[in-house]
């Protein structure tokens, strides 16, 4: 049997999650809905198999093991400690992660 993993989402993670359904619910309350709804359901799959997300090309400039899901034109970016995968930022697609947007110190 597989391992199982705890997913959580940090508190920034919650707050990219309620500013994206702030700006798509603008035009189209449906699909806000719709996008909130398949990300919750692509996050679930990471309770099992969260190592078979790519690593995120960022990696090498601030020196860690993140990994991200893609879907659309936004990224789920999350680690992997112990049994648990930390859901760290949801981001739209074109933006390249940073220390500062990690919490991390340079």
């Amino acid at each position: 049997m597989p391992i199982r993993f705890q997913v959580e989402f940090t508190q920034t993670a919650k707050n990219d999650l309620r500013d994206i359904w702030d700006f798509i619910q603008k035009d189209s309350p449906l699909e806000a809905k719709k996008f909130i709804a398949h990300v919750e359901q692509q996050v679930s799959h990471l309770e099992q198999f969260p190592q078979r997300c790519p690593l995120i090309p960022e990696n090498e400039s601030i020196g860690k093991d993140h990994r991200h899901l893609l879907f659309g034109d936004y990224r789920t970016i999350f680690q992997i400690s112990n049994k648990t995968v930390y859901v760290l930022r949801i981001i739209h697609g074109s933006r390249l992660l940073d220390d500062s947007m990690l919490g991390l110190e340079s």
